[in-house]
């Protein structure tokens, strides 16, 4: 790369000491009111009492069919759930939270456990009936997508300060199946189509954005101060902040080659998640695979 296209150098702009906060601060985004309501209509009922175990840390998701989870998520009615990883305790969810959302998502094991700090009265859906509550409210997938990216900025904002982590290279971004790929470009307009020169870059940290991209062809470079954390290939997404809260931008992302791109907009993706609500799953899935890289890299 040349000097002029440095993922090793953040932009000036970018805080050199750490925030204060120990966790992230719920999304603004985010409407409790229209999760219970999403919750209500499309999921069960569920009850704990104090000190019982909702889920087990690396608890692996059973099948309910064909590769269906039977792993569910949770909006917390009244009481509150304990999250914990081994002995530590890593939050407390109250009334009007979510929890539980990352192995829905992703089919993967439990990353921590939870259990009920109190009578707790919950409801939940599995991937099966939050991807048809998707359908119906296609809004409810931002909403959930604002509240991982919360997270996503608190860890990139200890990474930027951070230097380069020895020996961690950049993953490859989750890819979109082909048939979410052809969904998404047929919705779109010929004009979405962008291209990009080799080492050019896209966007810089700080910025105002309103598009996300999906990677037609070519390669994407993603850094967070030093570390470049994410390489972005065909059917690859990046900048979905921009579209999901229209938040100034927390990363820089430039060409490794020449690349073709797919420019989508906040009303483009909700028309196209409201008819395929794959496409929304399938973004989910992505920002909850990148926000497991990243904290892996920031306890690493």
């Amino acid at each position: 790369m040349t000097d002029d296209f440095d993922f090793t150098r953040p932009t000036p702009s970018v805080a050199t000491t750490a925030p204060p906060v120990l966790k992230a601060v719920q999304s603004r985004f985010y409407n409790s009111g229209i999760a219970a309501q999403v919750f209500k209509a499309s999921g069960k009922e569920e009850k704990f009492t104090a000190g019982q175990i909702v889920f087990g840390e690396d608890e692996k998701a059973s099948k309910g069919g064909l590769f269906k989870s039977a792993s569910r998520m949770y909006y917390i009615a009244t009481g509150e759930v304990v999250l914990a990883m081994g002995a530590r305790t890593l939050d407390t969810v109250k009334a009007g939270e979510l929890f539980g959302e990352m192995s829905v998502i992703t089919g993967r094991p439990r990353a921590a456990s939870a259990t009920a700090g109190s009578d707790t009265h919950a409801w939940s859906m599995d991937a099966t009936e939050l991807q048809r509550a998707l359908a119906k409210s296609p809004e409810f997938a931002l909403m959930i997508a604002s509240v991982m990216y919360d997270r996503l900025r608190f860890i990139a904002a200890q990474l930027a300060v951070r230097p380069k982590v020895a020996g961690a290279g950049p993953r490859m971004a989750t890819v979109f199946e082909p048939q979410v790929v052809a969904q998404l470009e047929s919705a779109l307009p010929r004009t979405a189509t962008v291209r990009y020169r080799q080492e050019q870059i896209i966007m810089k940290e700080g910025q105002a954005g309103t598009f996300m991209y999906l990677v037609k062809s070519g390669r994407v470079a993603i850094a967070v101060g030093t570390n470049v954390v994410e390489v972005v290939g065909p059917g690859g997404t990046f900048g979905e902040m921009a579209v999901v809260d229209q938040s100034p931008r927390t990363a820089r992302a430039g060409t490794l080659e020449e690349s073709e791109l797919l420019q989508i907009d906040r009303p483009s993706l909700l028309a196209v998640v409201k008819q395929e609500p794959g496409v929304a799953m399938a973004l989910l899935r992505g920002i909850a695979d990148r926000l497991r890289h990243m904290n892996a890299l920031l306890a690493g």
